[in-house]
């Protein structure tokens, strides 16, 4: 039993067949591209004001813009918006598109990034450094999500519960979503009041 030799793994195989070379790749370390791809989302977290602030400028902006929506048509304005959304959103947060878009609750920090897509805190593995569990190095994102809440005036709206993900709705618009739903709201509202 001892005398028998240990048979290759795949990997050693693998390795053995790579033509060596002097040219060695710049950025393929995991954990380096892994920094730089929670940089900004991490950016994004430690300026949860500022970005509360411009976002409730930006919601009031396409609420006034409701008339003309409606004139051209919501399912006609999805495409190109959901177009300027995704990648706005995707380098800001990483955004994934899920259509039920809550960074003004969870301080700028995109839930869906959560490998378990834990909408309503984190799981009981956050690791001591506060790295998910599983994805050791990448910053918990709802240790984030607390930490940039309280840099926010609604810091309160963490403690929020948030519906499960209704997964007909990704890959759509929650820009559109959200300010039909206030348009139909502040109507509502409107309709109600004593002439």
């Amino acid at each position: 039993m001892a005398d028998e030799p240990t048979k290759p793994t795949q990997a050693s195989l693998n390795k053995k067949a790579v033509e060596k070379t002097a040219y060695k790749p710049a950025g393929v370390s995991a954990t380096g591209r892994n920094a730089r791809r929670f940089a900004v989302r991490l950016w994004a977290v430690r300026h949860s004001r500022g970005l509360e602030w411009f976002y409730a400028r930006f919601a009031d902006l396409f609420l006034r813009l409701h008339p003309m929506w409606k004139a051209i048509g919501y399912d006609r304005a999805e495409r190109p918006v959901k177009f300027i959304e995704k990648h706005v959103k995707g380098f800001l947060f990483d955004c994934r598109m899920c259509g039920q878009c809550v960074l003004s609750s969870t301080g700028m920090s995109c839930p869906m990034n959560c490998p378990k897509q834990l909408r309503n805190g984190p799981c009981g593995g956050v690791r001591a450094n506060g790295n998910c569990e599983v994805e050791p190095d990448m910053p918990c994102v709802w240790v984030q999500a607390w930490n940039g809440s309280q840099q926010m005036v609604a810091s309160q709206a963490i403690l929020t519960v948030q519906k499960p993900v209704d997964q007909s709705l990704r890959e759509t618009s929650a820009w559109l979503r959200t300010t039909a739903l206030a348009a139909a709201r502040t109507e509502a509202a409107n309709s109600t009041e004593p002439a």
